[in-house]
């Protein structure tokens, strides 16, 4: 039996994220913390977020998360989901402009299309643009859903696996090496997200 830690800092609904996994990985152990040995010490790491991004920062870093997310994204399977993708990158313009933890170079924009409703909330097809085992048993452009107001701008276009249209096209799914990680909220987008769970359970 696995272990899968979902980093619990205090922001977003971890616990619906927690019954999503246990509902698609029955036989794994998956867990809310906020401890670093715990992430240390567990086998796959799924990196939620929601809220503001200062406010996020400031509460890994009182929970001391911050290095070992930094070391756990590059040593084993790390799933990031909508904030948990933007924190990874360098800076973000919230909060009137914000560091991140720079695991992935680029920055996080905020929409600018004045005619679009903000926050982008709902159900948006998401558009394959590389393959990835977390994409097993899902259709090209099937729907995901999402509520953000922001969106990543990579630097290296080689690690975008996804991208949905909401005005612009944006990236809505990134991949480097064991890290995959997503704008939208696989927990809340019925059976392909929970598809999307399972595969990264599965996932070697």
């Amino acid at each position: 039996m696995q272990t899968i830690a979902i980093v619990d800092y205090g922001m977003g609904n971890v616990r619906s994220v927690q019954k999503a996994l246990e509902h698609v990985a029955p036989n794994d152990h998956c867990i809310l913390t906020s401890d670093p040995q715990v992430i240390k010490n567990s086998d796959r790491i799924v990196f939620p977020g929601q809220g503001a991004m200062g406010a996020c920062m400031s509460a890994l870093s009182s929970n001391a998360l911050t290095d070992e997310i930094k070391l756990a994204s590059r040593a084993k399977p790390f799933l990031g989901i909508c904030l948990g993708l933007q924190l990874l990158f360098d800076y973000s313009e919230e909060n009137d402009g914000i560091n991140g933890l720079s695991i992935v170079p680029g920055k996080v924009l905020k929409f600018r299309n004045k005619d679009l409703k903000i926050p982008h909330i709902g159900w948006n097809s998401v558009k394959q643009v590389g393959d990835h085992p977390l994409w097993y048993k899902i259709d090209n452009n099937c729907r995901f859903y999402s509520v953000h107001s922001y969106f990543v701008d990579e630097d290296d276009a080689s690690c975008v696996v996804g991208t949905t249209h909401y005005g612009e096209t944006f990236t809505s799914a990134i991949a480097i090496d064991k890290l995959f990680a997503v704008q939208f909220h696989p927990e809340k987008s019925q059976s392909d997200g929970l598809q999307l769970l399972k595969n990264f359970a599965n996932w070697n």
